[in-house]
């Protein structure tokens, strides 16, 4: 078999793995579930990075395990690629009534409160009905503060915001000095909680701050590792003075 662009060629592909190679044949979709959010955040390091030859291939990916998820359910009679295409088309119409139909929209923050209103009607509970138990924190704080925000439950500004931070700053202080270590991880819950919907409001999103903040700190120690081995020294030996002097050095490069 060659390789091909067309979708149904690879759909054909998986089936082959999935029938042949005893590795393919044996995967569940339990077993496989955590390689799908690795390829996702190898996607998202690929955005991230502005590299758009490793995105296409990390997009491929995560094809593979859409169109894999697939055969095995297939094989279950509970569904197949035609149905999940089906599914997301029938509910990207449906919850675009402003393209396909005749409703009328201002802005993207009409759609946005449309697409809540419509996700209602589908039968789900909450606004919050669908944002993962399983995402990372600072993302699913996020989005449920969107989510929110998308129905009117929002702060006018984020100088409001900023106001509720520095009470949860205080709430934390106390915690810290006169509670127990419970309530200190509650207060400091909702410190991040509160620092998420400022940064939120302010068009910063958190997990990717983070994210450049983790990829700073991974720079500057290094940078600080490599600088003692080039002097014959470790991390292990050298003290905190020199490794602060180190860190500055980095800090002062601005290279991440």
């Amino acid at each position: 078999m060659k390789p091909s662009d067309k979708f149904e060629d690879f759909v054909k592909l998986v089936a082959i793995l999935r029938k042949e190679c005893p590795w393919d044949r044996k995967q569940t979709h339990h077993s496989v579930k955590d390689n799908l959010i690795e390829e996702a955040y190898e996607a998202v390091e690929a955005i991230d990075e502005e590299n758009f030859d490793e995105l296409s291939k990390e997009l491929g990916d995560l094809l593979l395990h859409v169109v894999f998820h697939s055969k095995m359910a297939s094989e279950k009679n509970h569904f197949t690629i035609n149905d999940v295409i089906l599914k997301i088309s029938e509910k990207l119409i449906r919850r675009h009534p402003h393209v396909f139909g005749t409703k009328e929209v201002k802005n993207e923050v009409e759609v946005a409160s449309n697409w809540e209103s419509i996700k209602l009607t589908e039968g789900k509970e909450s606004i919050l009905d669908g944002v993962p138990k399983h995402l990372p924190g600072l993302i699913r704080a996020h989005r449920m503060q969107e989510k929110a925000a998308n129905v009117g439950f929002d702060w006018a500004e984020w100088q409001l915001a900023w106001e509720k931070l520095n009470e949860e700053i205080d709430e934390w202080r106390e915690a810290v000095l006169h509670q127990s270590d419970v309530e200190k991880r509650e207060e400091f819950g909702d410190l991040m909680f509160s620092l998420v919907n400022v940064g939120r409001l302010m068009k910063i999103d958190a997990e990717d701050a983070i994210r450049q903040a983790n990829k700073k700190f991974d720079y500057r120690f290094r940078y600080i590792e490599n600088k003692l081995a080039e002097r014959g020294s470790s991390i292990v030996e050298a003290d905190l003075e020199e490794m602060d002097d180190l860190w500055n050095e980095a800090k002062s490069l601005g290279t991440v």
